[in-house]
């Protein structure tokens, strides 16, 4: 890049990026004073963002809802939804806004050049010129408001980022993070919630919402960042001509303050709401947390990720094995958060009791002084490094684009210190700092400084009380009562046309100008041409193969199928089990910690999952196919050791060490149930597929709610029930792992294919011979149509259907109404008008189809929301620009960048799942040719999925008890 020409910019720093193979700028706007970090290089999938430093005065959230309102209308696109309208019709890779606790930031990224160019223009027109200043209406929306139905109905608050917040204070993960920050940060804006807090968020004025705006949202607060392949000095020109030349510089005062440390640990103790059917034993927090220097330390700030690995996170870890050997918790979790000011370490026992709390920290500071004295294992602080510098190389983030991620990261410093953004960035040469460290007293000296004689820390407890939620509803309930009452009854009748404003507000269609202000592509302007299908079959050791031929920069991916089909219904739950064990526990030749660090020492890791493959061209049947998989990734030279490890984690794990298998179980069952209520949606809508589907059952019986209910029978009767688990186990291993039950998927590039026969040849070797026994998996599914209660102030409601089974057929066009319904139907009534965060769709080749809701504060309106999308359908009119719109949003969803991972696990999946390029071919042409008569015709599938009934709501136990009636059976997980 030229920089002589840029006459509005001051060139400030210039640095090559050998890391990430770029180049790096650093640039000030000379009039505006705004920051910009560009990062040049040859990567297509271009991003830009647009931050600003926005520490939080009080908890009522208004950096979130500031978030959610600027892109709800701006100057130059006055729509009420253009960010809604770009999820439509944009080819964006990603696009989305995420508050942080010190900053709040926008980014974009596409691969088309046309397309990111739009997207940079939206943004930044909304972030600098909103229509928050126009209509109090986006605030009410968006934060919350008071609503009244009519002058006789009850008081109650709504609003989007309220009822957002009201799930996310449910979760006691959640409630905890909170807590420790800001309780480590008394005296600054860490104190308080960014998100808001529920309670306080009704403390928030319009007047005090444009405030934070007029004050933080100018370009001398604003840290622009551009990343990939395009013509800067354009890009440039562009953000100087049209938005930054119209502002000067100004002093902001949003610095992140520096808290001094404490003279000595703090201590609190706080409630979480757990349902009326929940043990409150064994159901505590405890954590023990402390700051760790600043995020500017460029050593520290990787060191103590590796510090994190070994003493913490790793399986084995000392910190880990010996609070559960005390039995302290029963699933010891910890984090390094350095996406802050100052870091915080912390390391958690959940499932614990409050007077466990000495205990707690007494084992954490025996282990930590020993180490100190003893010195840290070396074997697992190399894994650490390892596994984080192999990450780094790989530069996979699955979904992210890395070029989001590599900016994410810039902030972790640049926002403190804006000269020095890329010390993170460009990291090998901390990682050759690291790796010297190793064997001298480095490591344990930092543990000793900043663990073991840190006083700037704090012990956080999070103890559980029942009916805590139901007591907190009925509180607010009668505060928002007496307030109704303190109101004459012409305030009352004013509150009741407020609300009636707003929903008018909700439900006005935008003007076609309007609308049309907002850039769009051309149904032309999308490829017809397919993603390569690269599936080459062929066999190593006899063994079948498919080899996905990908330049991989010298990294082998090894995936290893092996066959469920002969494992019985009723044996299921075990393989779940048996998934979970395998890697985590010792073997004939390694305790599992060292196992875990001898893989990575030498690989990019290697795991196991449970996947399941439809044949799409017996869809009638149900007919599917599931595997236990073992995957390995590692570059050429270190394949050999990733088989070694492989073959020692199939056949040599013991099986029989109940007092392991105990352990696991228990933090299994503590992750579903994390993973219940942090992603309820997905887990309503896998049970309620599941009364219709063998392939949704055996996924839920391996990984859902009744995978959940077997593992903690089994932990509640372990004693009696753990030698036959263990034989159970040690059956399945033998039956499974056998070569003539496997087949290979591996991506590499040709020259990766070499000694992959006597690598195949030395596993097989090892591998069980046993017999298999004949026994067909059959599956009966039974529609229960659920209510699950939990102590969350929220619902995830979701309804089910296979619409094959109703008469109607799967076409391309489903996936452009997913994206139809998902932004337009369900957004407007369930996100807009009820308050929900979020609502999705989905239908798929072999016809199952489901509706579902996010942290919806309904349950009986969302399900007739759901009724009425058979008319929608029917009467379903459009533009043909809006036509095309919802194509392109479609298209975008379908052809996301991938990395070579990713590529070959597209391909082996259509191999398995038999989807040809002439289906996916077909697909792509039913999407960019489809028009209002298609969508229209689809209410038949619709139909179809309601008709089944299947209904599954995971959520707050009085709202599941007050509707009652919708549910064949209502119980706790």
């Amino acid at each position: 890049m030229s920089v002589k020409d840029l006459h509005a910019y001051d060139l400030i720093q210039e640095e090559k990026l050998e890391g990430i193979k770029s180049q790096g700028y650093l640039l000030r706007h000379k009039k505006s004073g705004a920051r910009l970090l560009l990062v040049e290089n040859d990567d297509d999938n271009k991003v830009f963002a647009v931050g600003f430093r926005t520490p939080p005065s009080d908890s009522t959230g208004v950096p979130h809802i500031m978030e959610h309102s600027v892109l709800c209308g701006s100057k130059n696109f006055p729509a009420k939804d253009p960010f809604v309208e770009l999820v439509k019709g944009s080819l964006n890779t990603f696009l989305n806004a995420m508050t942080y606790p010190d900053k709040t930031v926008y980014p974009v990224a596409s691969c088309n050049d046309k397309d990111f160019q739009n997207l940079m223009h939206v943004y930044m027109d909304a972030v600098l010129y909103p229509n928050i200043y126009e209509h109090e209406e986006i605030f009410r929306q968006e934060g919350w408001s008071y609503k009244l139905e009519d002058a006789d109905a009850k008081l109650e608050y709504n609003g989007v980022v309220y009822n957002e917040m009201k799930g996310a204070f449910s979760s006691p993960e959640g409630v905890l993070d909170r807590v420790v920050l800001n309780t480590l940060f008394p005296d600054t804006s860490y104190a308080n919630e960014s998100g808001g807090d529920p309670e306080v968020i009704p403390q928030l004025t319009y007047e005090q919402f444009l405030d934070f705006h007029r004050k933080y949202y100018h370009p001398s607060n604003s840290y622009i960042y551009l990343y990939g392949n395009m013509d800067m000095e354009e890009k440039l020109d562009w953000l100087d001509k049209e938005y930054l030349c119209n502002y000067d510089a100004e002093r902001v005062d949003s610095e992140i303050k520096f808290q001094q440390p404490f003279e000595q640990m703090k201590e609190v103790t706080i409630p979480y709401s757990i349902a009326s059917d929940e043990p409150q034993e064994d159901n505590t927090y405890l954590s023990y947390n402390k700051v760790i220097g600043t995020s500017l330390d460029r050593e520290l700030y990787l060191a103590f990720q590796i510090l994190d690995y070994a003493l913490l996170s790793a399986p084995g870890a000392p910190l880990k094995k010996e609070l559960t050997d005390a039995g302290i918790g029963k699933d010891i979790m910890g984090s390094y958060d350095n996406g802050i000011y100052q870091p915080i370490f912390s390391v958690i026992a959940k499932n614990a009791n409050t007077e466990q709390k000495e205990a707690f920290i007494g084992v954490i500071e025996d282990v930590l002084t020993r180490i100190v004295e003893k010195g840290l294992d070396t074997k697992a602080l190399e894994a650490g490094i390892n596994y984080h510098e192999f990450r780094y190389r790989e530069a996979d983030f699955g979904n992210y684009p890395k070029g989001l991620m590599y900016g994410l990261q810039m902030l972790d410093s640049w926002l403190y210190d804006e000269s020095r953004p890329f010390i993170h960035i460009e990291a090998l040469e901390t990682f050759e700092f690291l790796k010297k460290q190793v064997g001298t007293r480095y490591y344990e000296d930092l543990v000793q400084k900043y663990l073991l004689d840190n006083t700037h820390g704090a012990v956080v407890i999070v103890e559980p009380e029942k009916g805590r939620t139901a007591r907190m509803e009925q509180e607010l309930e009668c505060k928002l009562k007496q307030y109704k009452n303190s109101l004459s009854r012409e305030e009352v009748e004013e509150l009741a046309e407020r609300t009636r404003r707003l929903e008018a507000y909700q439900s006005e269609e935008d003007s076609e100008e309007d609308l049309n202000r907002i850039p769009v592509l051309k149904r032309e302007d999308i490829s017809r041409d397919i993603e390569p299908i690269l599936n080459e079959e062929m066999t190593f050791a006899g063994i079948p193969a498919v080899f996905h031929e990908i330049e991989t920069n010298g990294i082998g991916y090894v995936d290893i199928l092996f066959d469920l089909s002969g494992v019985p219904a009723e044996e299921l739950p075990y393989v779940g089990i048996l998934q979970s064990v395998l890697g985590i526990i010792d073997t004939e030749h390694y305790d599992y910690g060292e196992l875990f660090n001898e893989i990575n020492m030498h690989t990019g890791g290697i795991g196991t999952t449970l996947e399941l493959y439809s044949d799409v061209t017996d869809v009638r049947s149900k007919a599917f196919k599931a595997t236990l998989e073992i995957k390995a990734k590692a570059l050429y030279g270190k394949l050999p050791v990733a088989f070694d490890m492989m073959g020692e984690i199939l056949t040599a794990s013991k099986l029989s060490d109940t007092k392991r298998i105990k352990e696991i179980l228990a933090m299994a069952k503590s992750r579903l149930l994390m993973r219940f209520q942090s992603a309820g949606h997905l887990t309503a809508a896998l049970r309620a597929m599941s009364y219709g589907s063998p392939s949704a059952r055996f996924k839920d019986m391996t990984n859902g709610i009744e995978f959940y209910r077997k593992i903690a029978d089994i932990e509640e009767h372990f004693e009696e029930s753990k030698d036959m688990l263990a034989e159970h186990l040690q059956h399945l291993a033998g039956q499974l792992f056998r070569p003539d039950n496997m087949m290979f998927s591996y991506t590499a590039s040709r020259e990766g294919l070499e000694g992959m026969e006597s690598l195949a040849a030395g596993l097989k070797q090892r591998l069980f011979k046993e017999t298999p026994d004949e026994t067909p998996c059959v599956l009966h599914c039974e529609k229960k149509n659920e209510g699950f209660k939990t102590a969350s102030k929220v619902q995830y409601v979701a309804r089910t259907g296979n619409f094959i089974d109703n008469g109607a057929s799967y076409t391309g066009a489903l996936q452009i109404l997913k994206v139809i319904l998902s932004y337009e139907y369900l957004w407007q009534n369930i996100r807009v008008k009820g308050g929900a965060y979020g609502c999705m769709s989905n239908f798929n080749r072999i016809g199952e189809g489901y509706f579902v809701s996010y942290r919806d504060p309904n349950l009986k309106r969302t399900i007739e929301v759901y009724e009425g999308i058979v008319e929608y359908l029917k009467n379903f009119t459009v533009s043909e620009r809006d036509m095309t719109k919802y194509i392109i949003g479609t298209m975008s969803n379908l052809d996301q960048p991938m990395t070579p991972a990713a590529k070959g696990d597209r391909s082996m999946s259509l191999y398995m799942n038999k989807v040809s390029a002439d289906m996916i071919r077909e697909e792509r042409n039913q999407i960019l040719d489809a028009t209002q008569g298609d969508i229209r015709a689809l209410y038949r599938v619709v139909e179809a999925v309601l008709k089944a009934d299947q209904l599954c709501v995971i959520g707050s136990e009085e709202m599941i008890e007050e509707n009652r009636e919708l549910f064949e059976t209502v119980t706790s997980f």
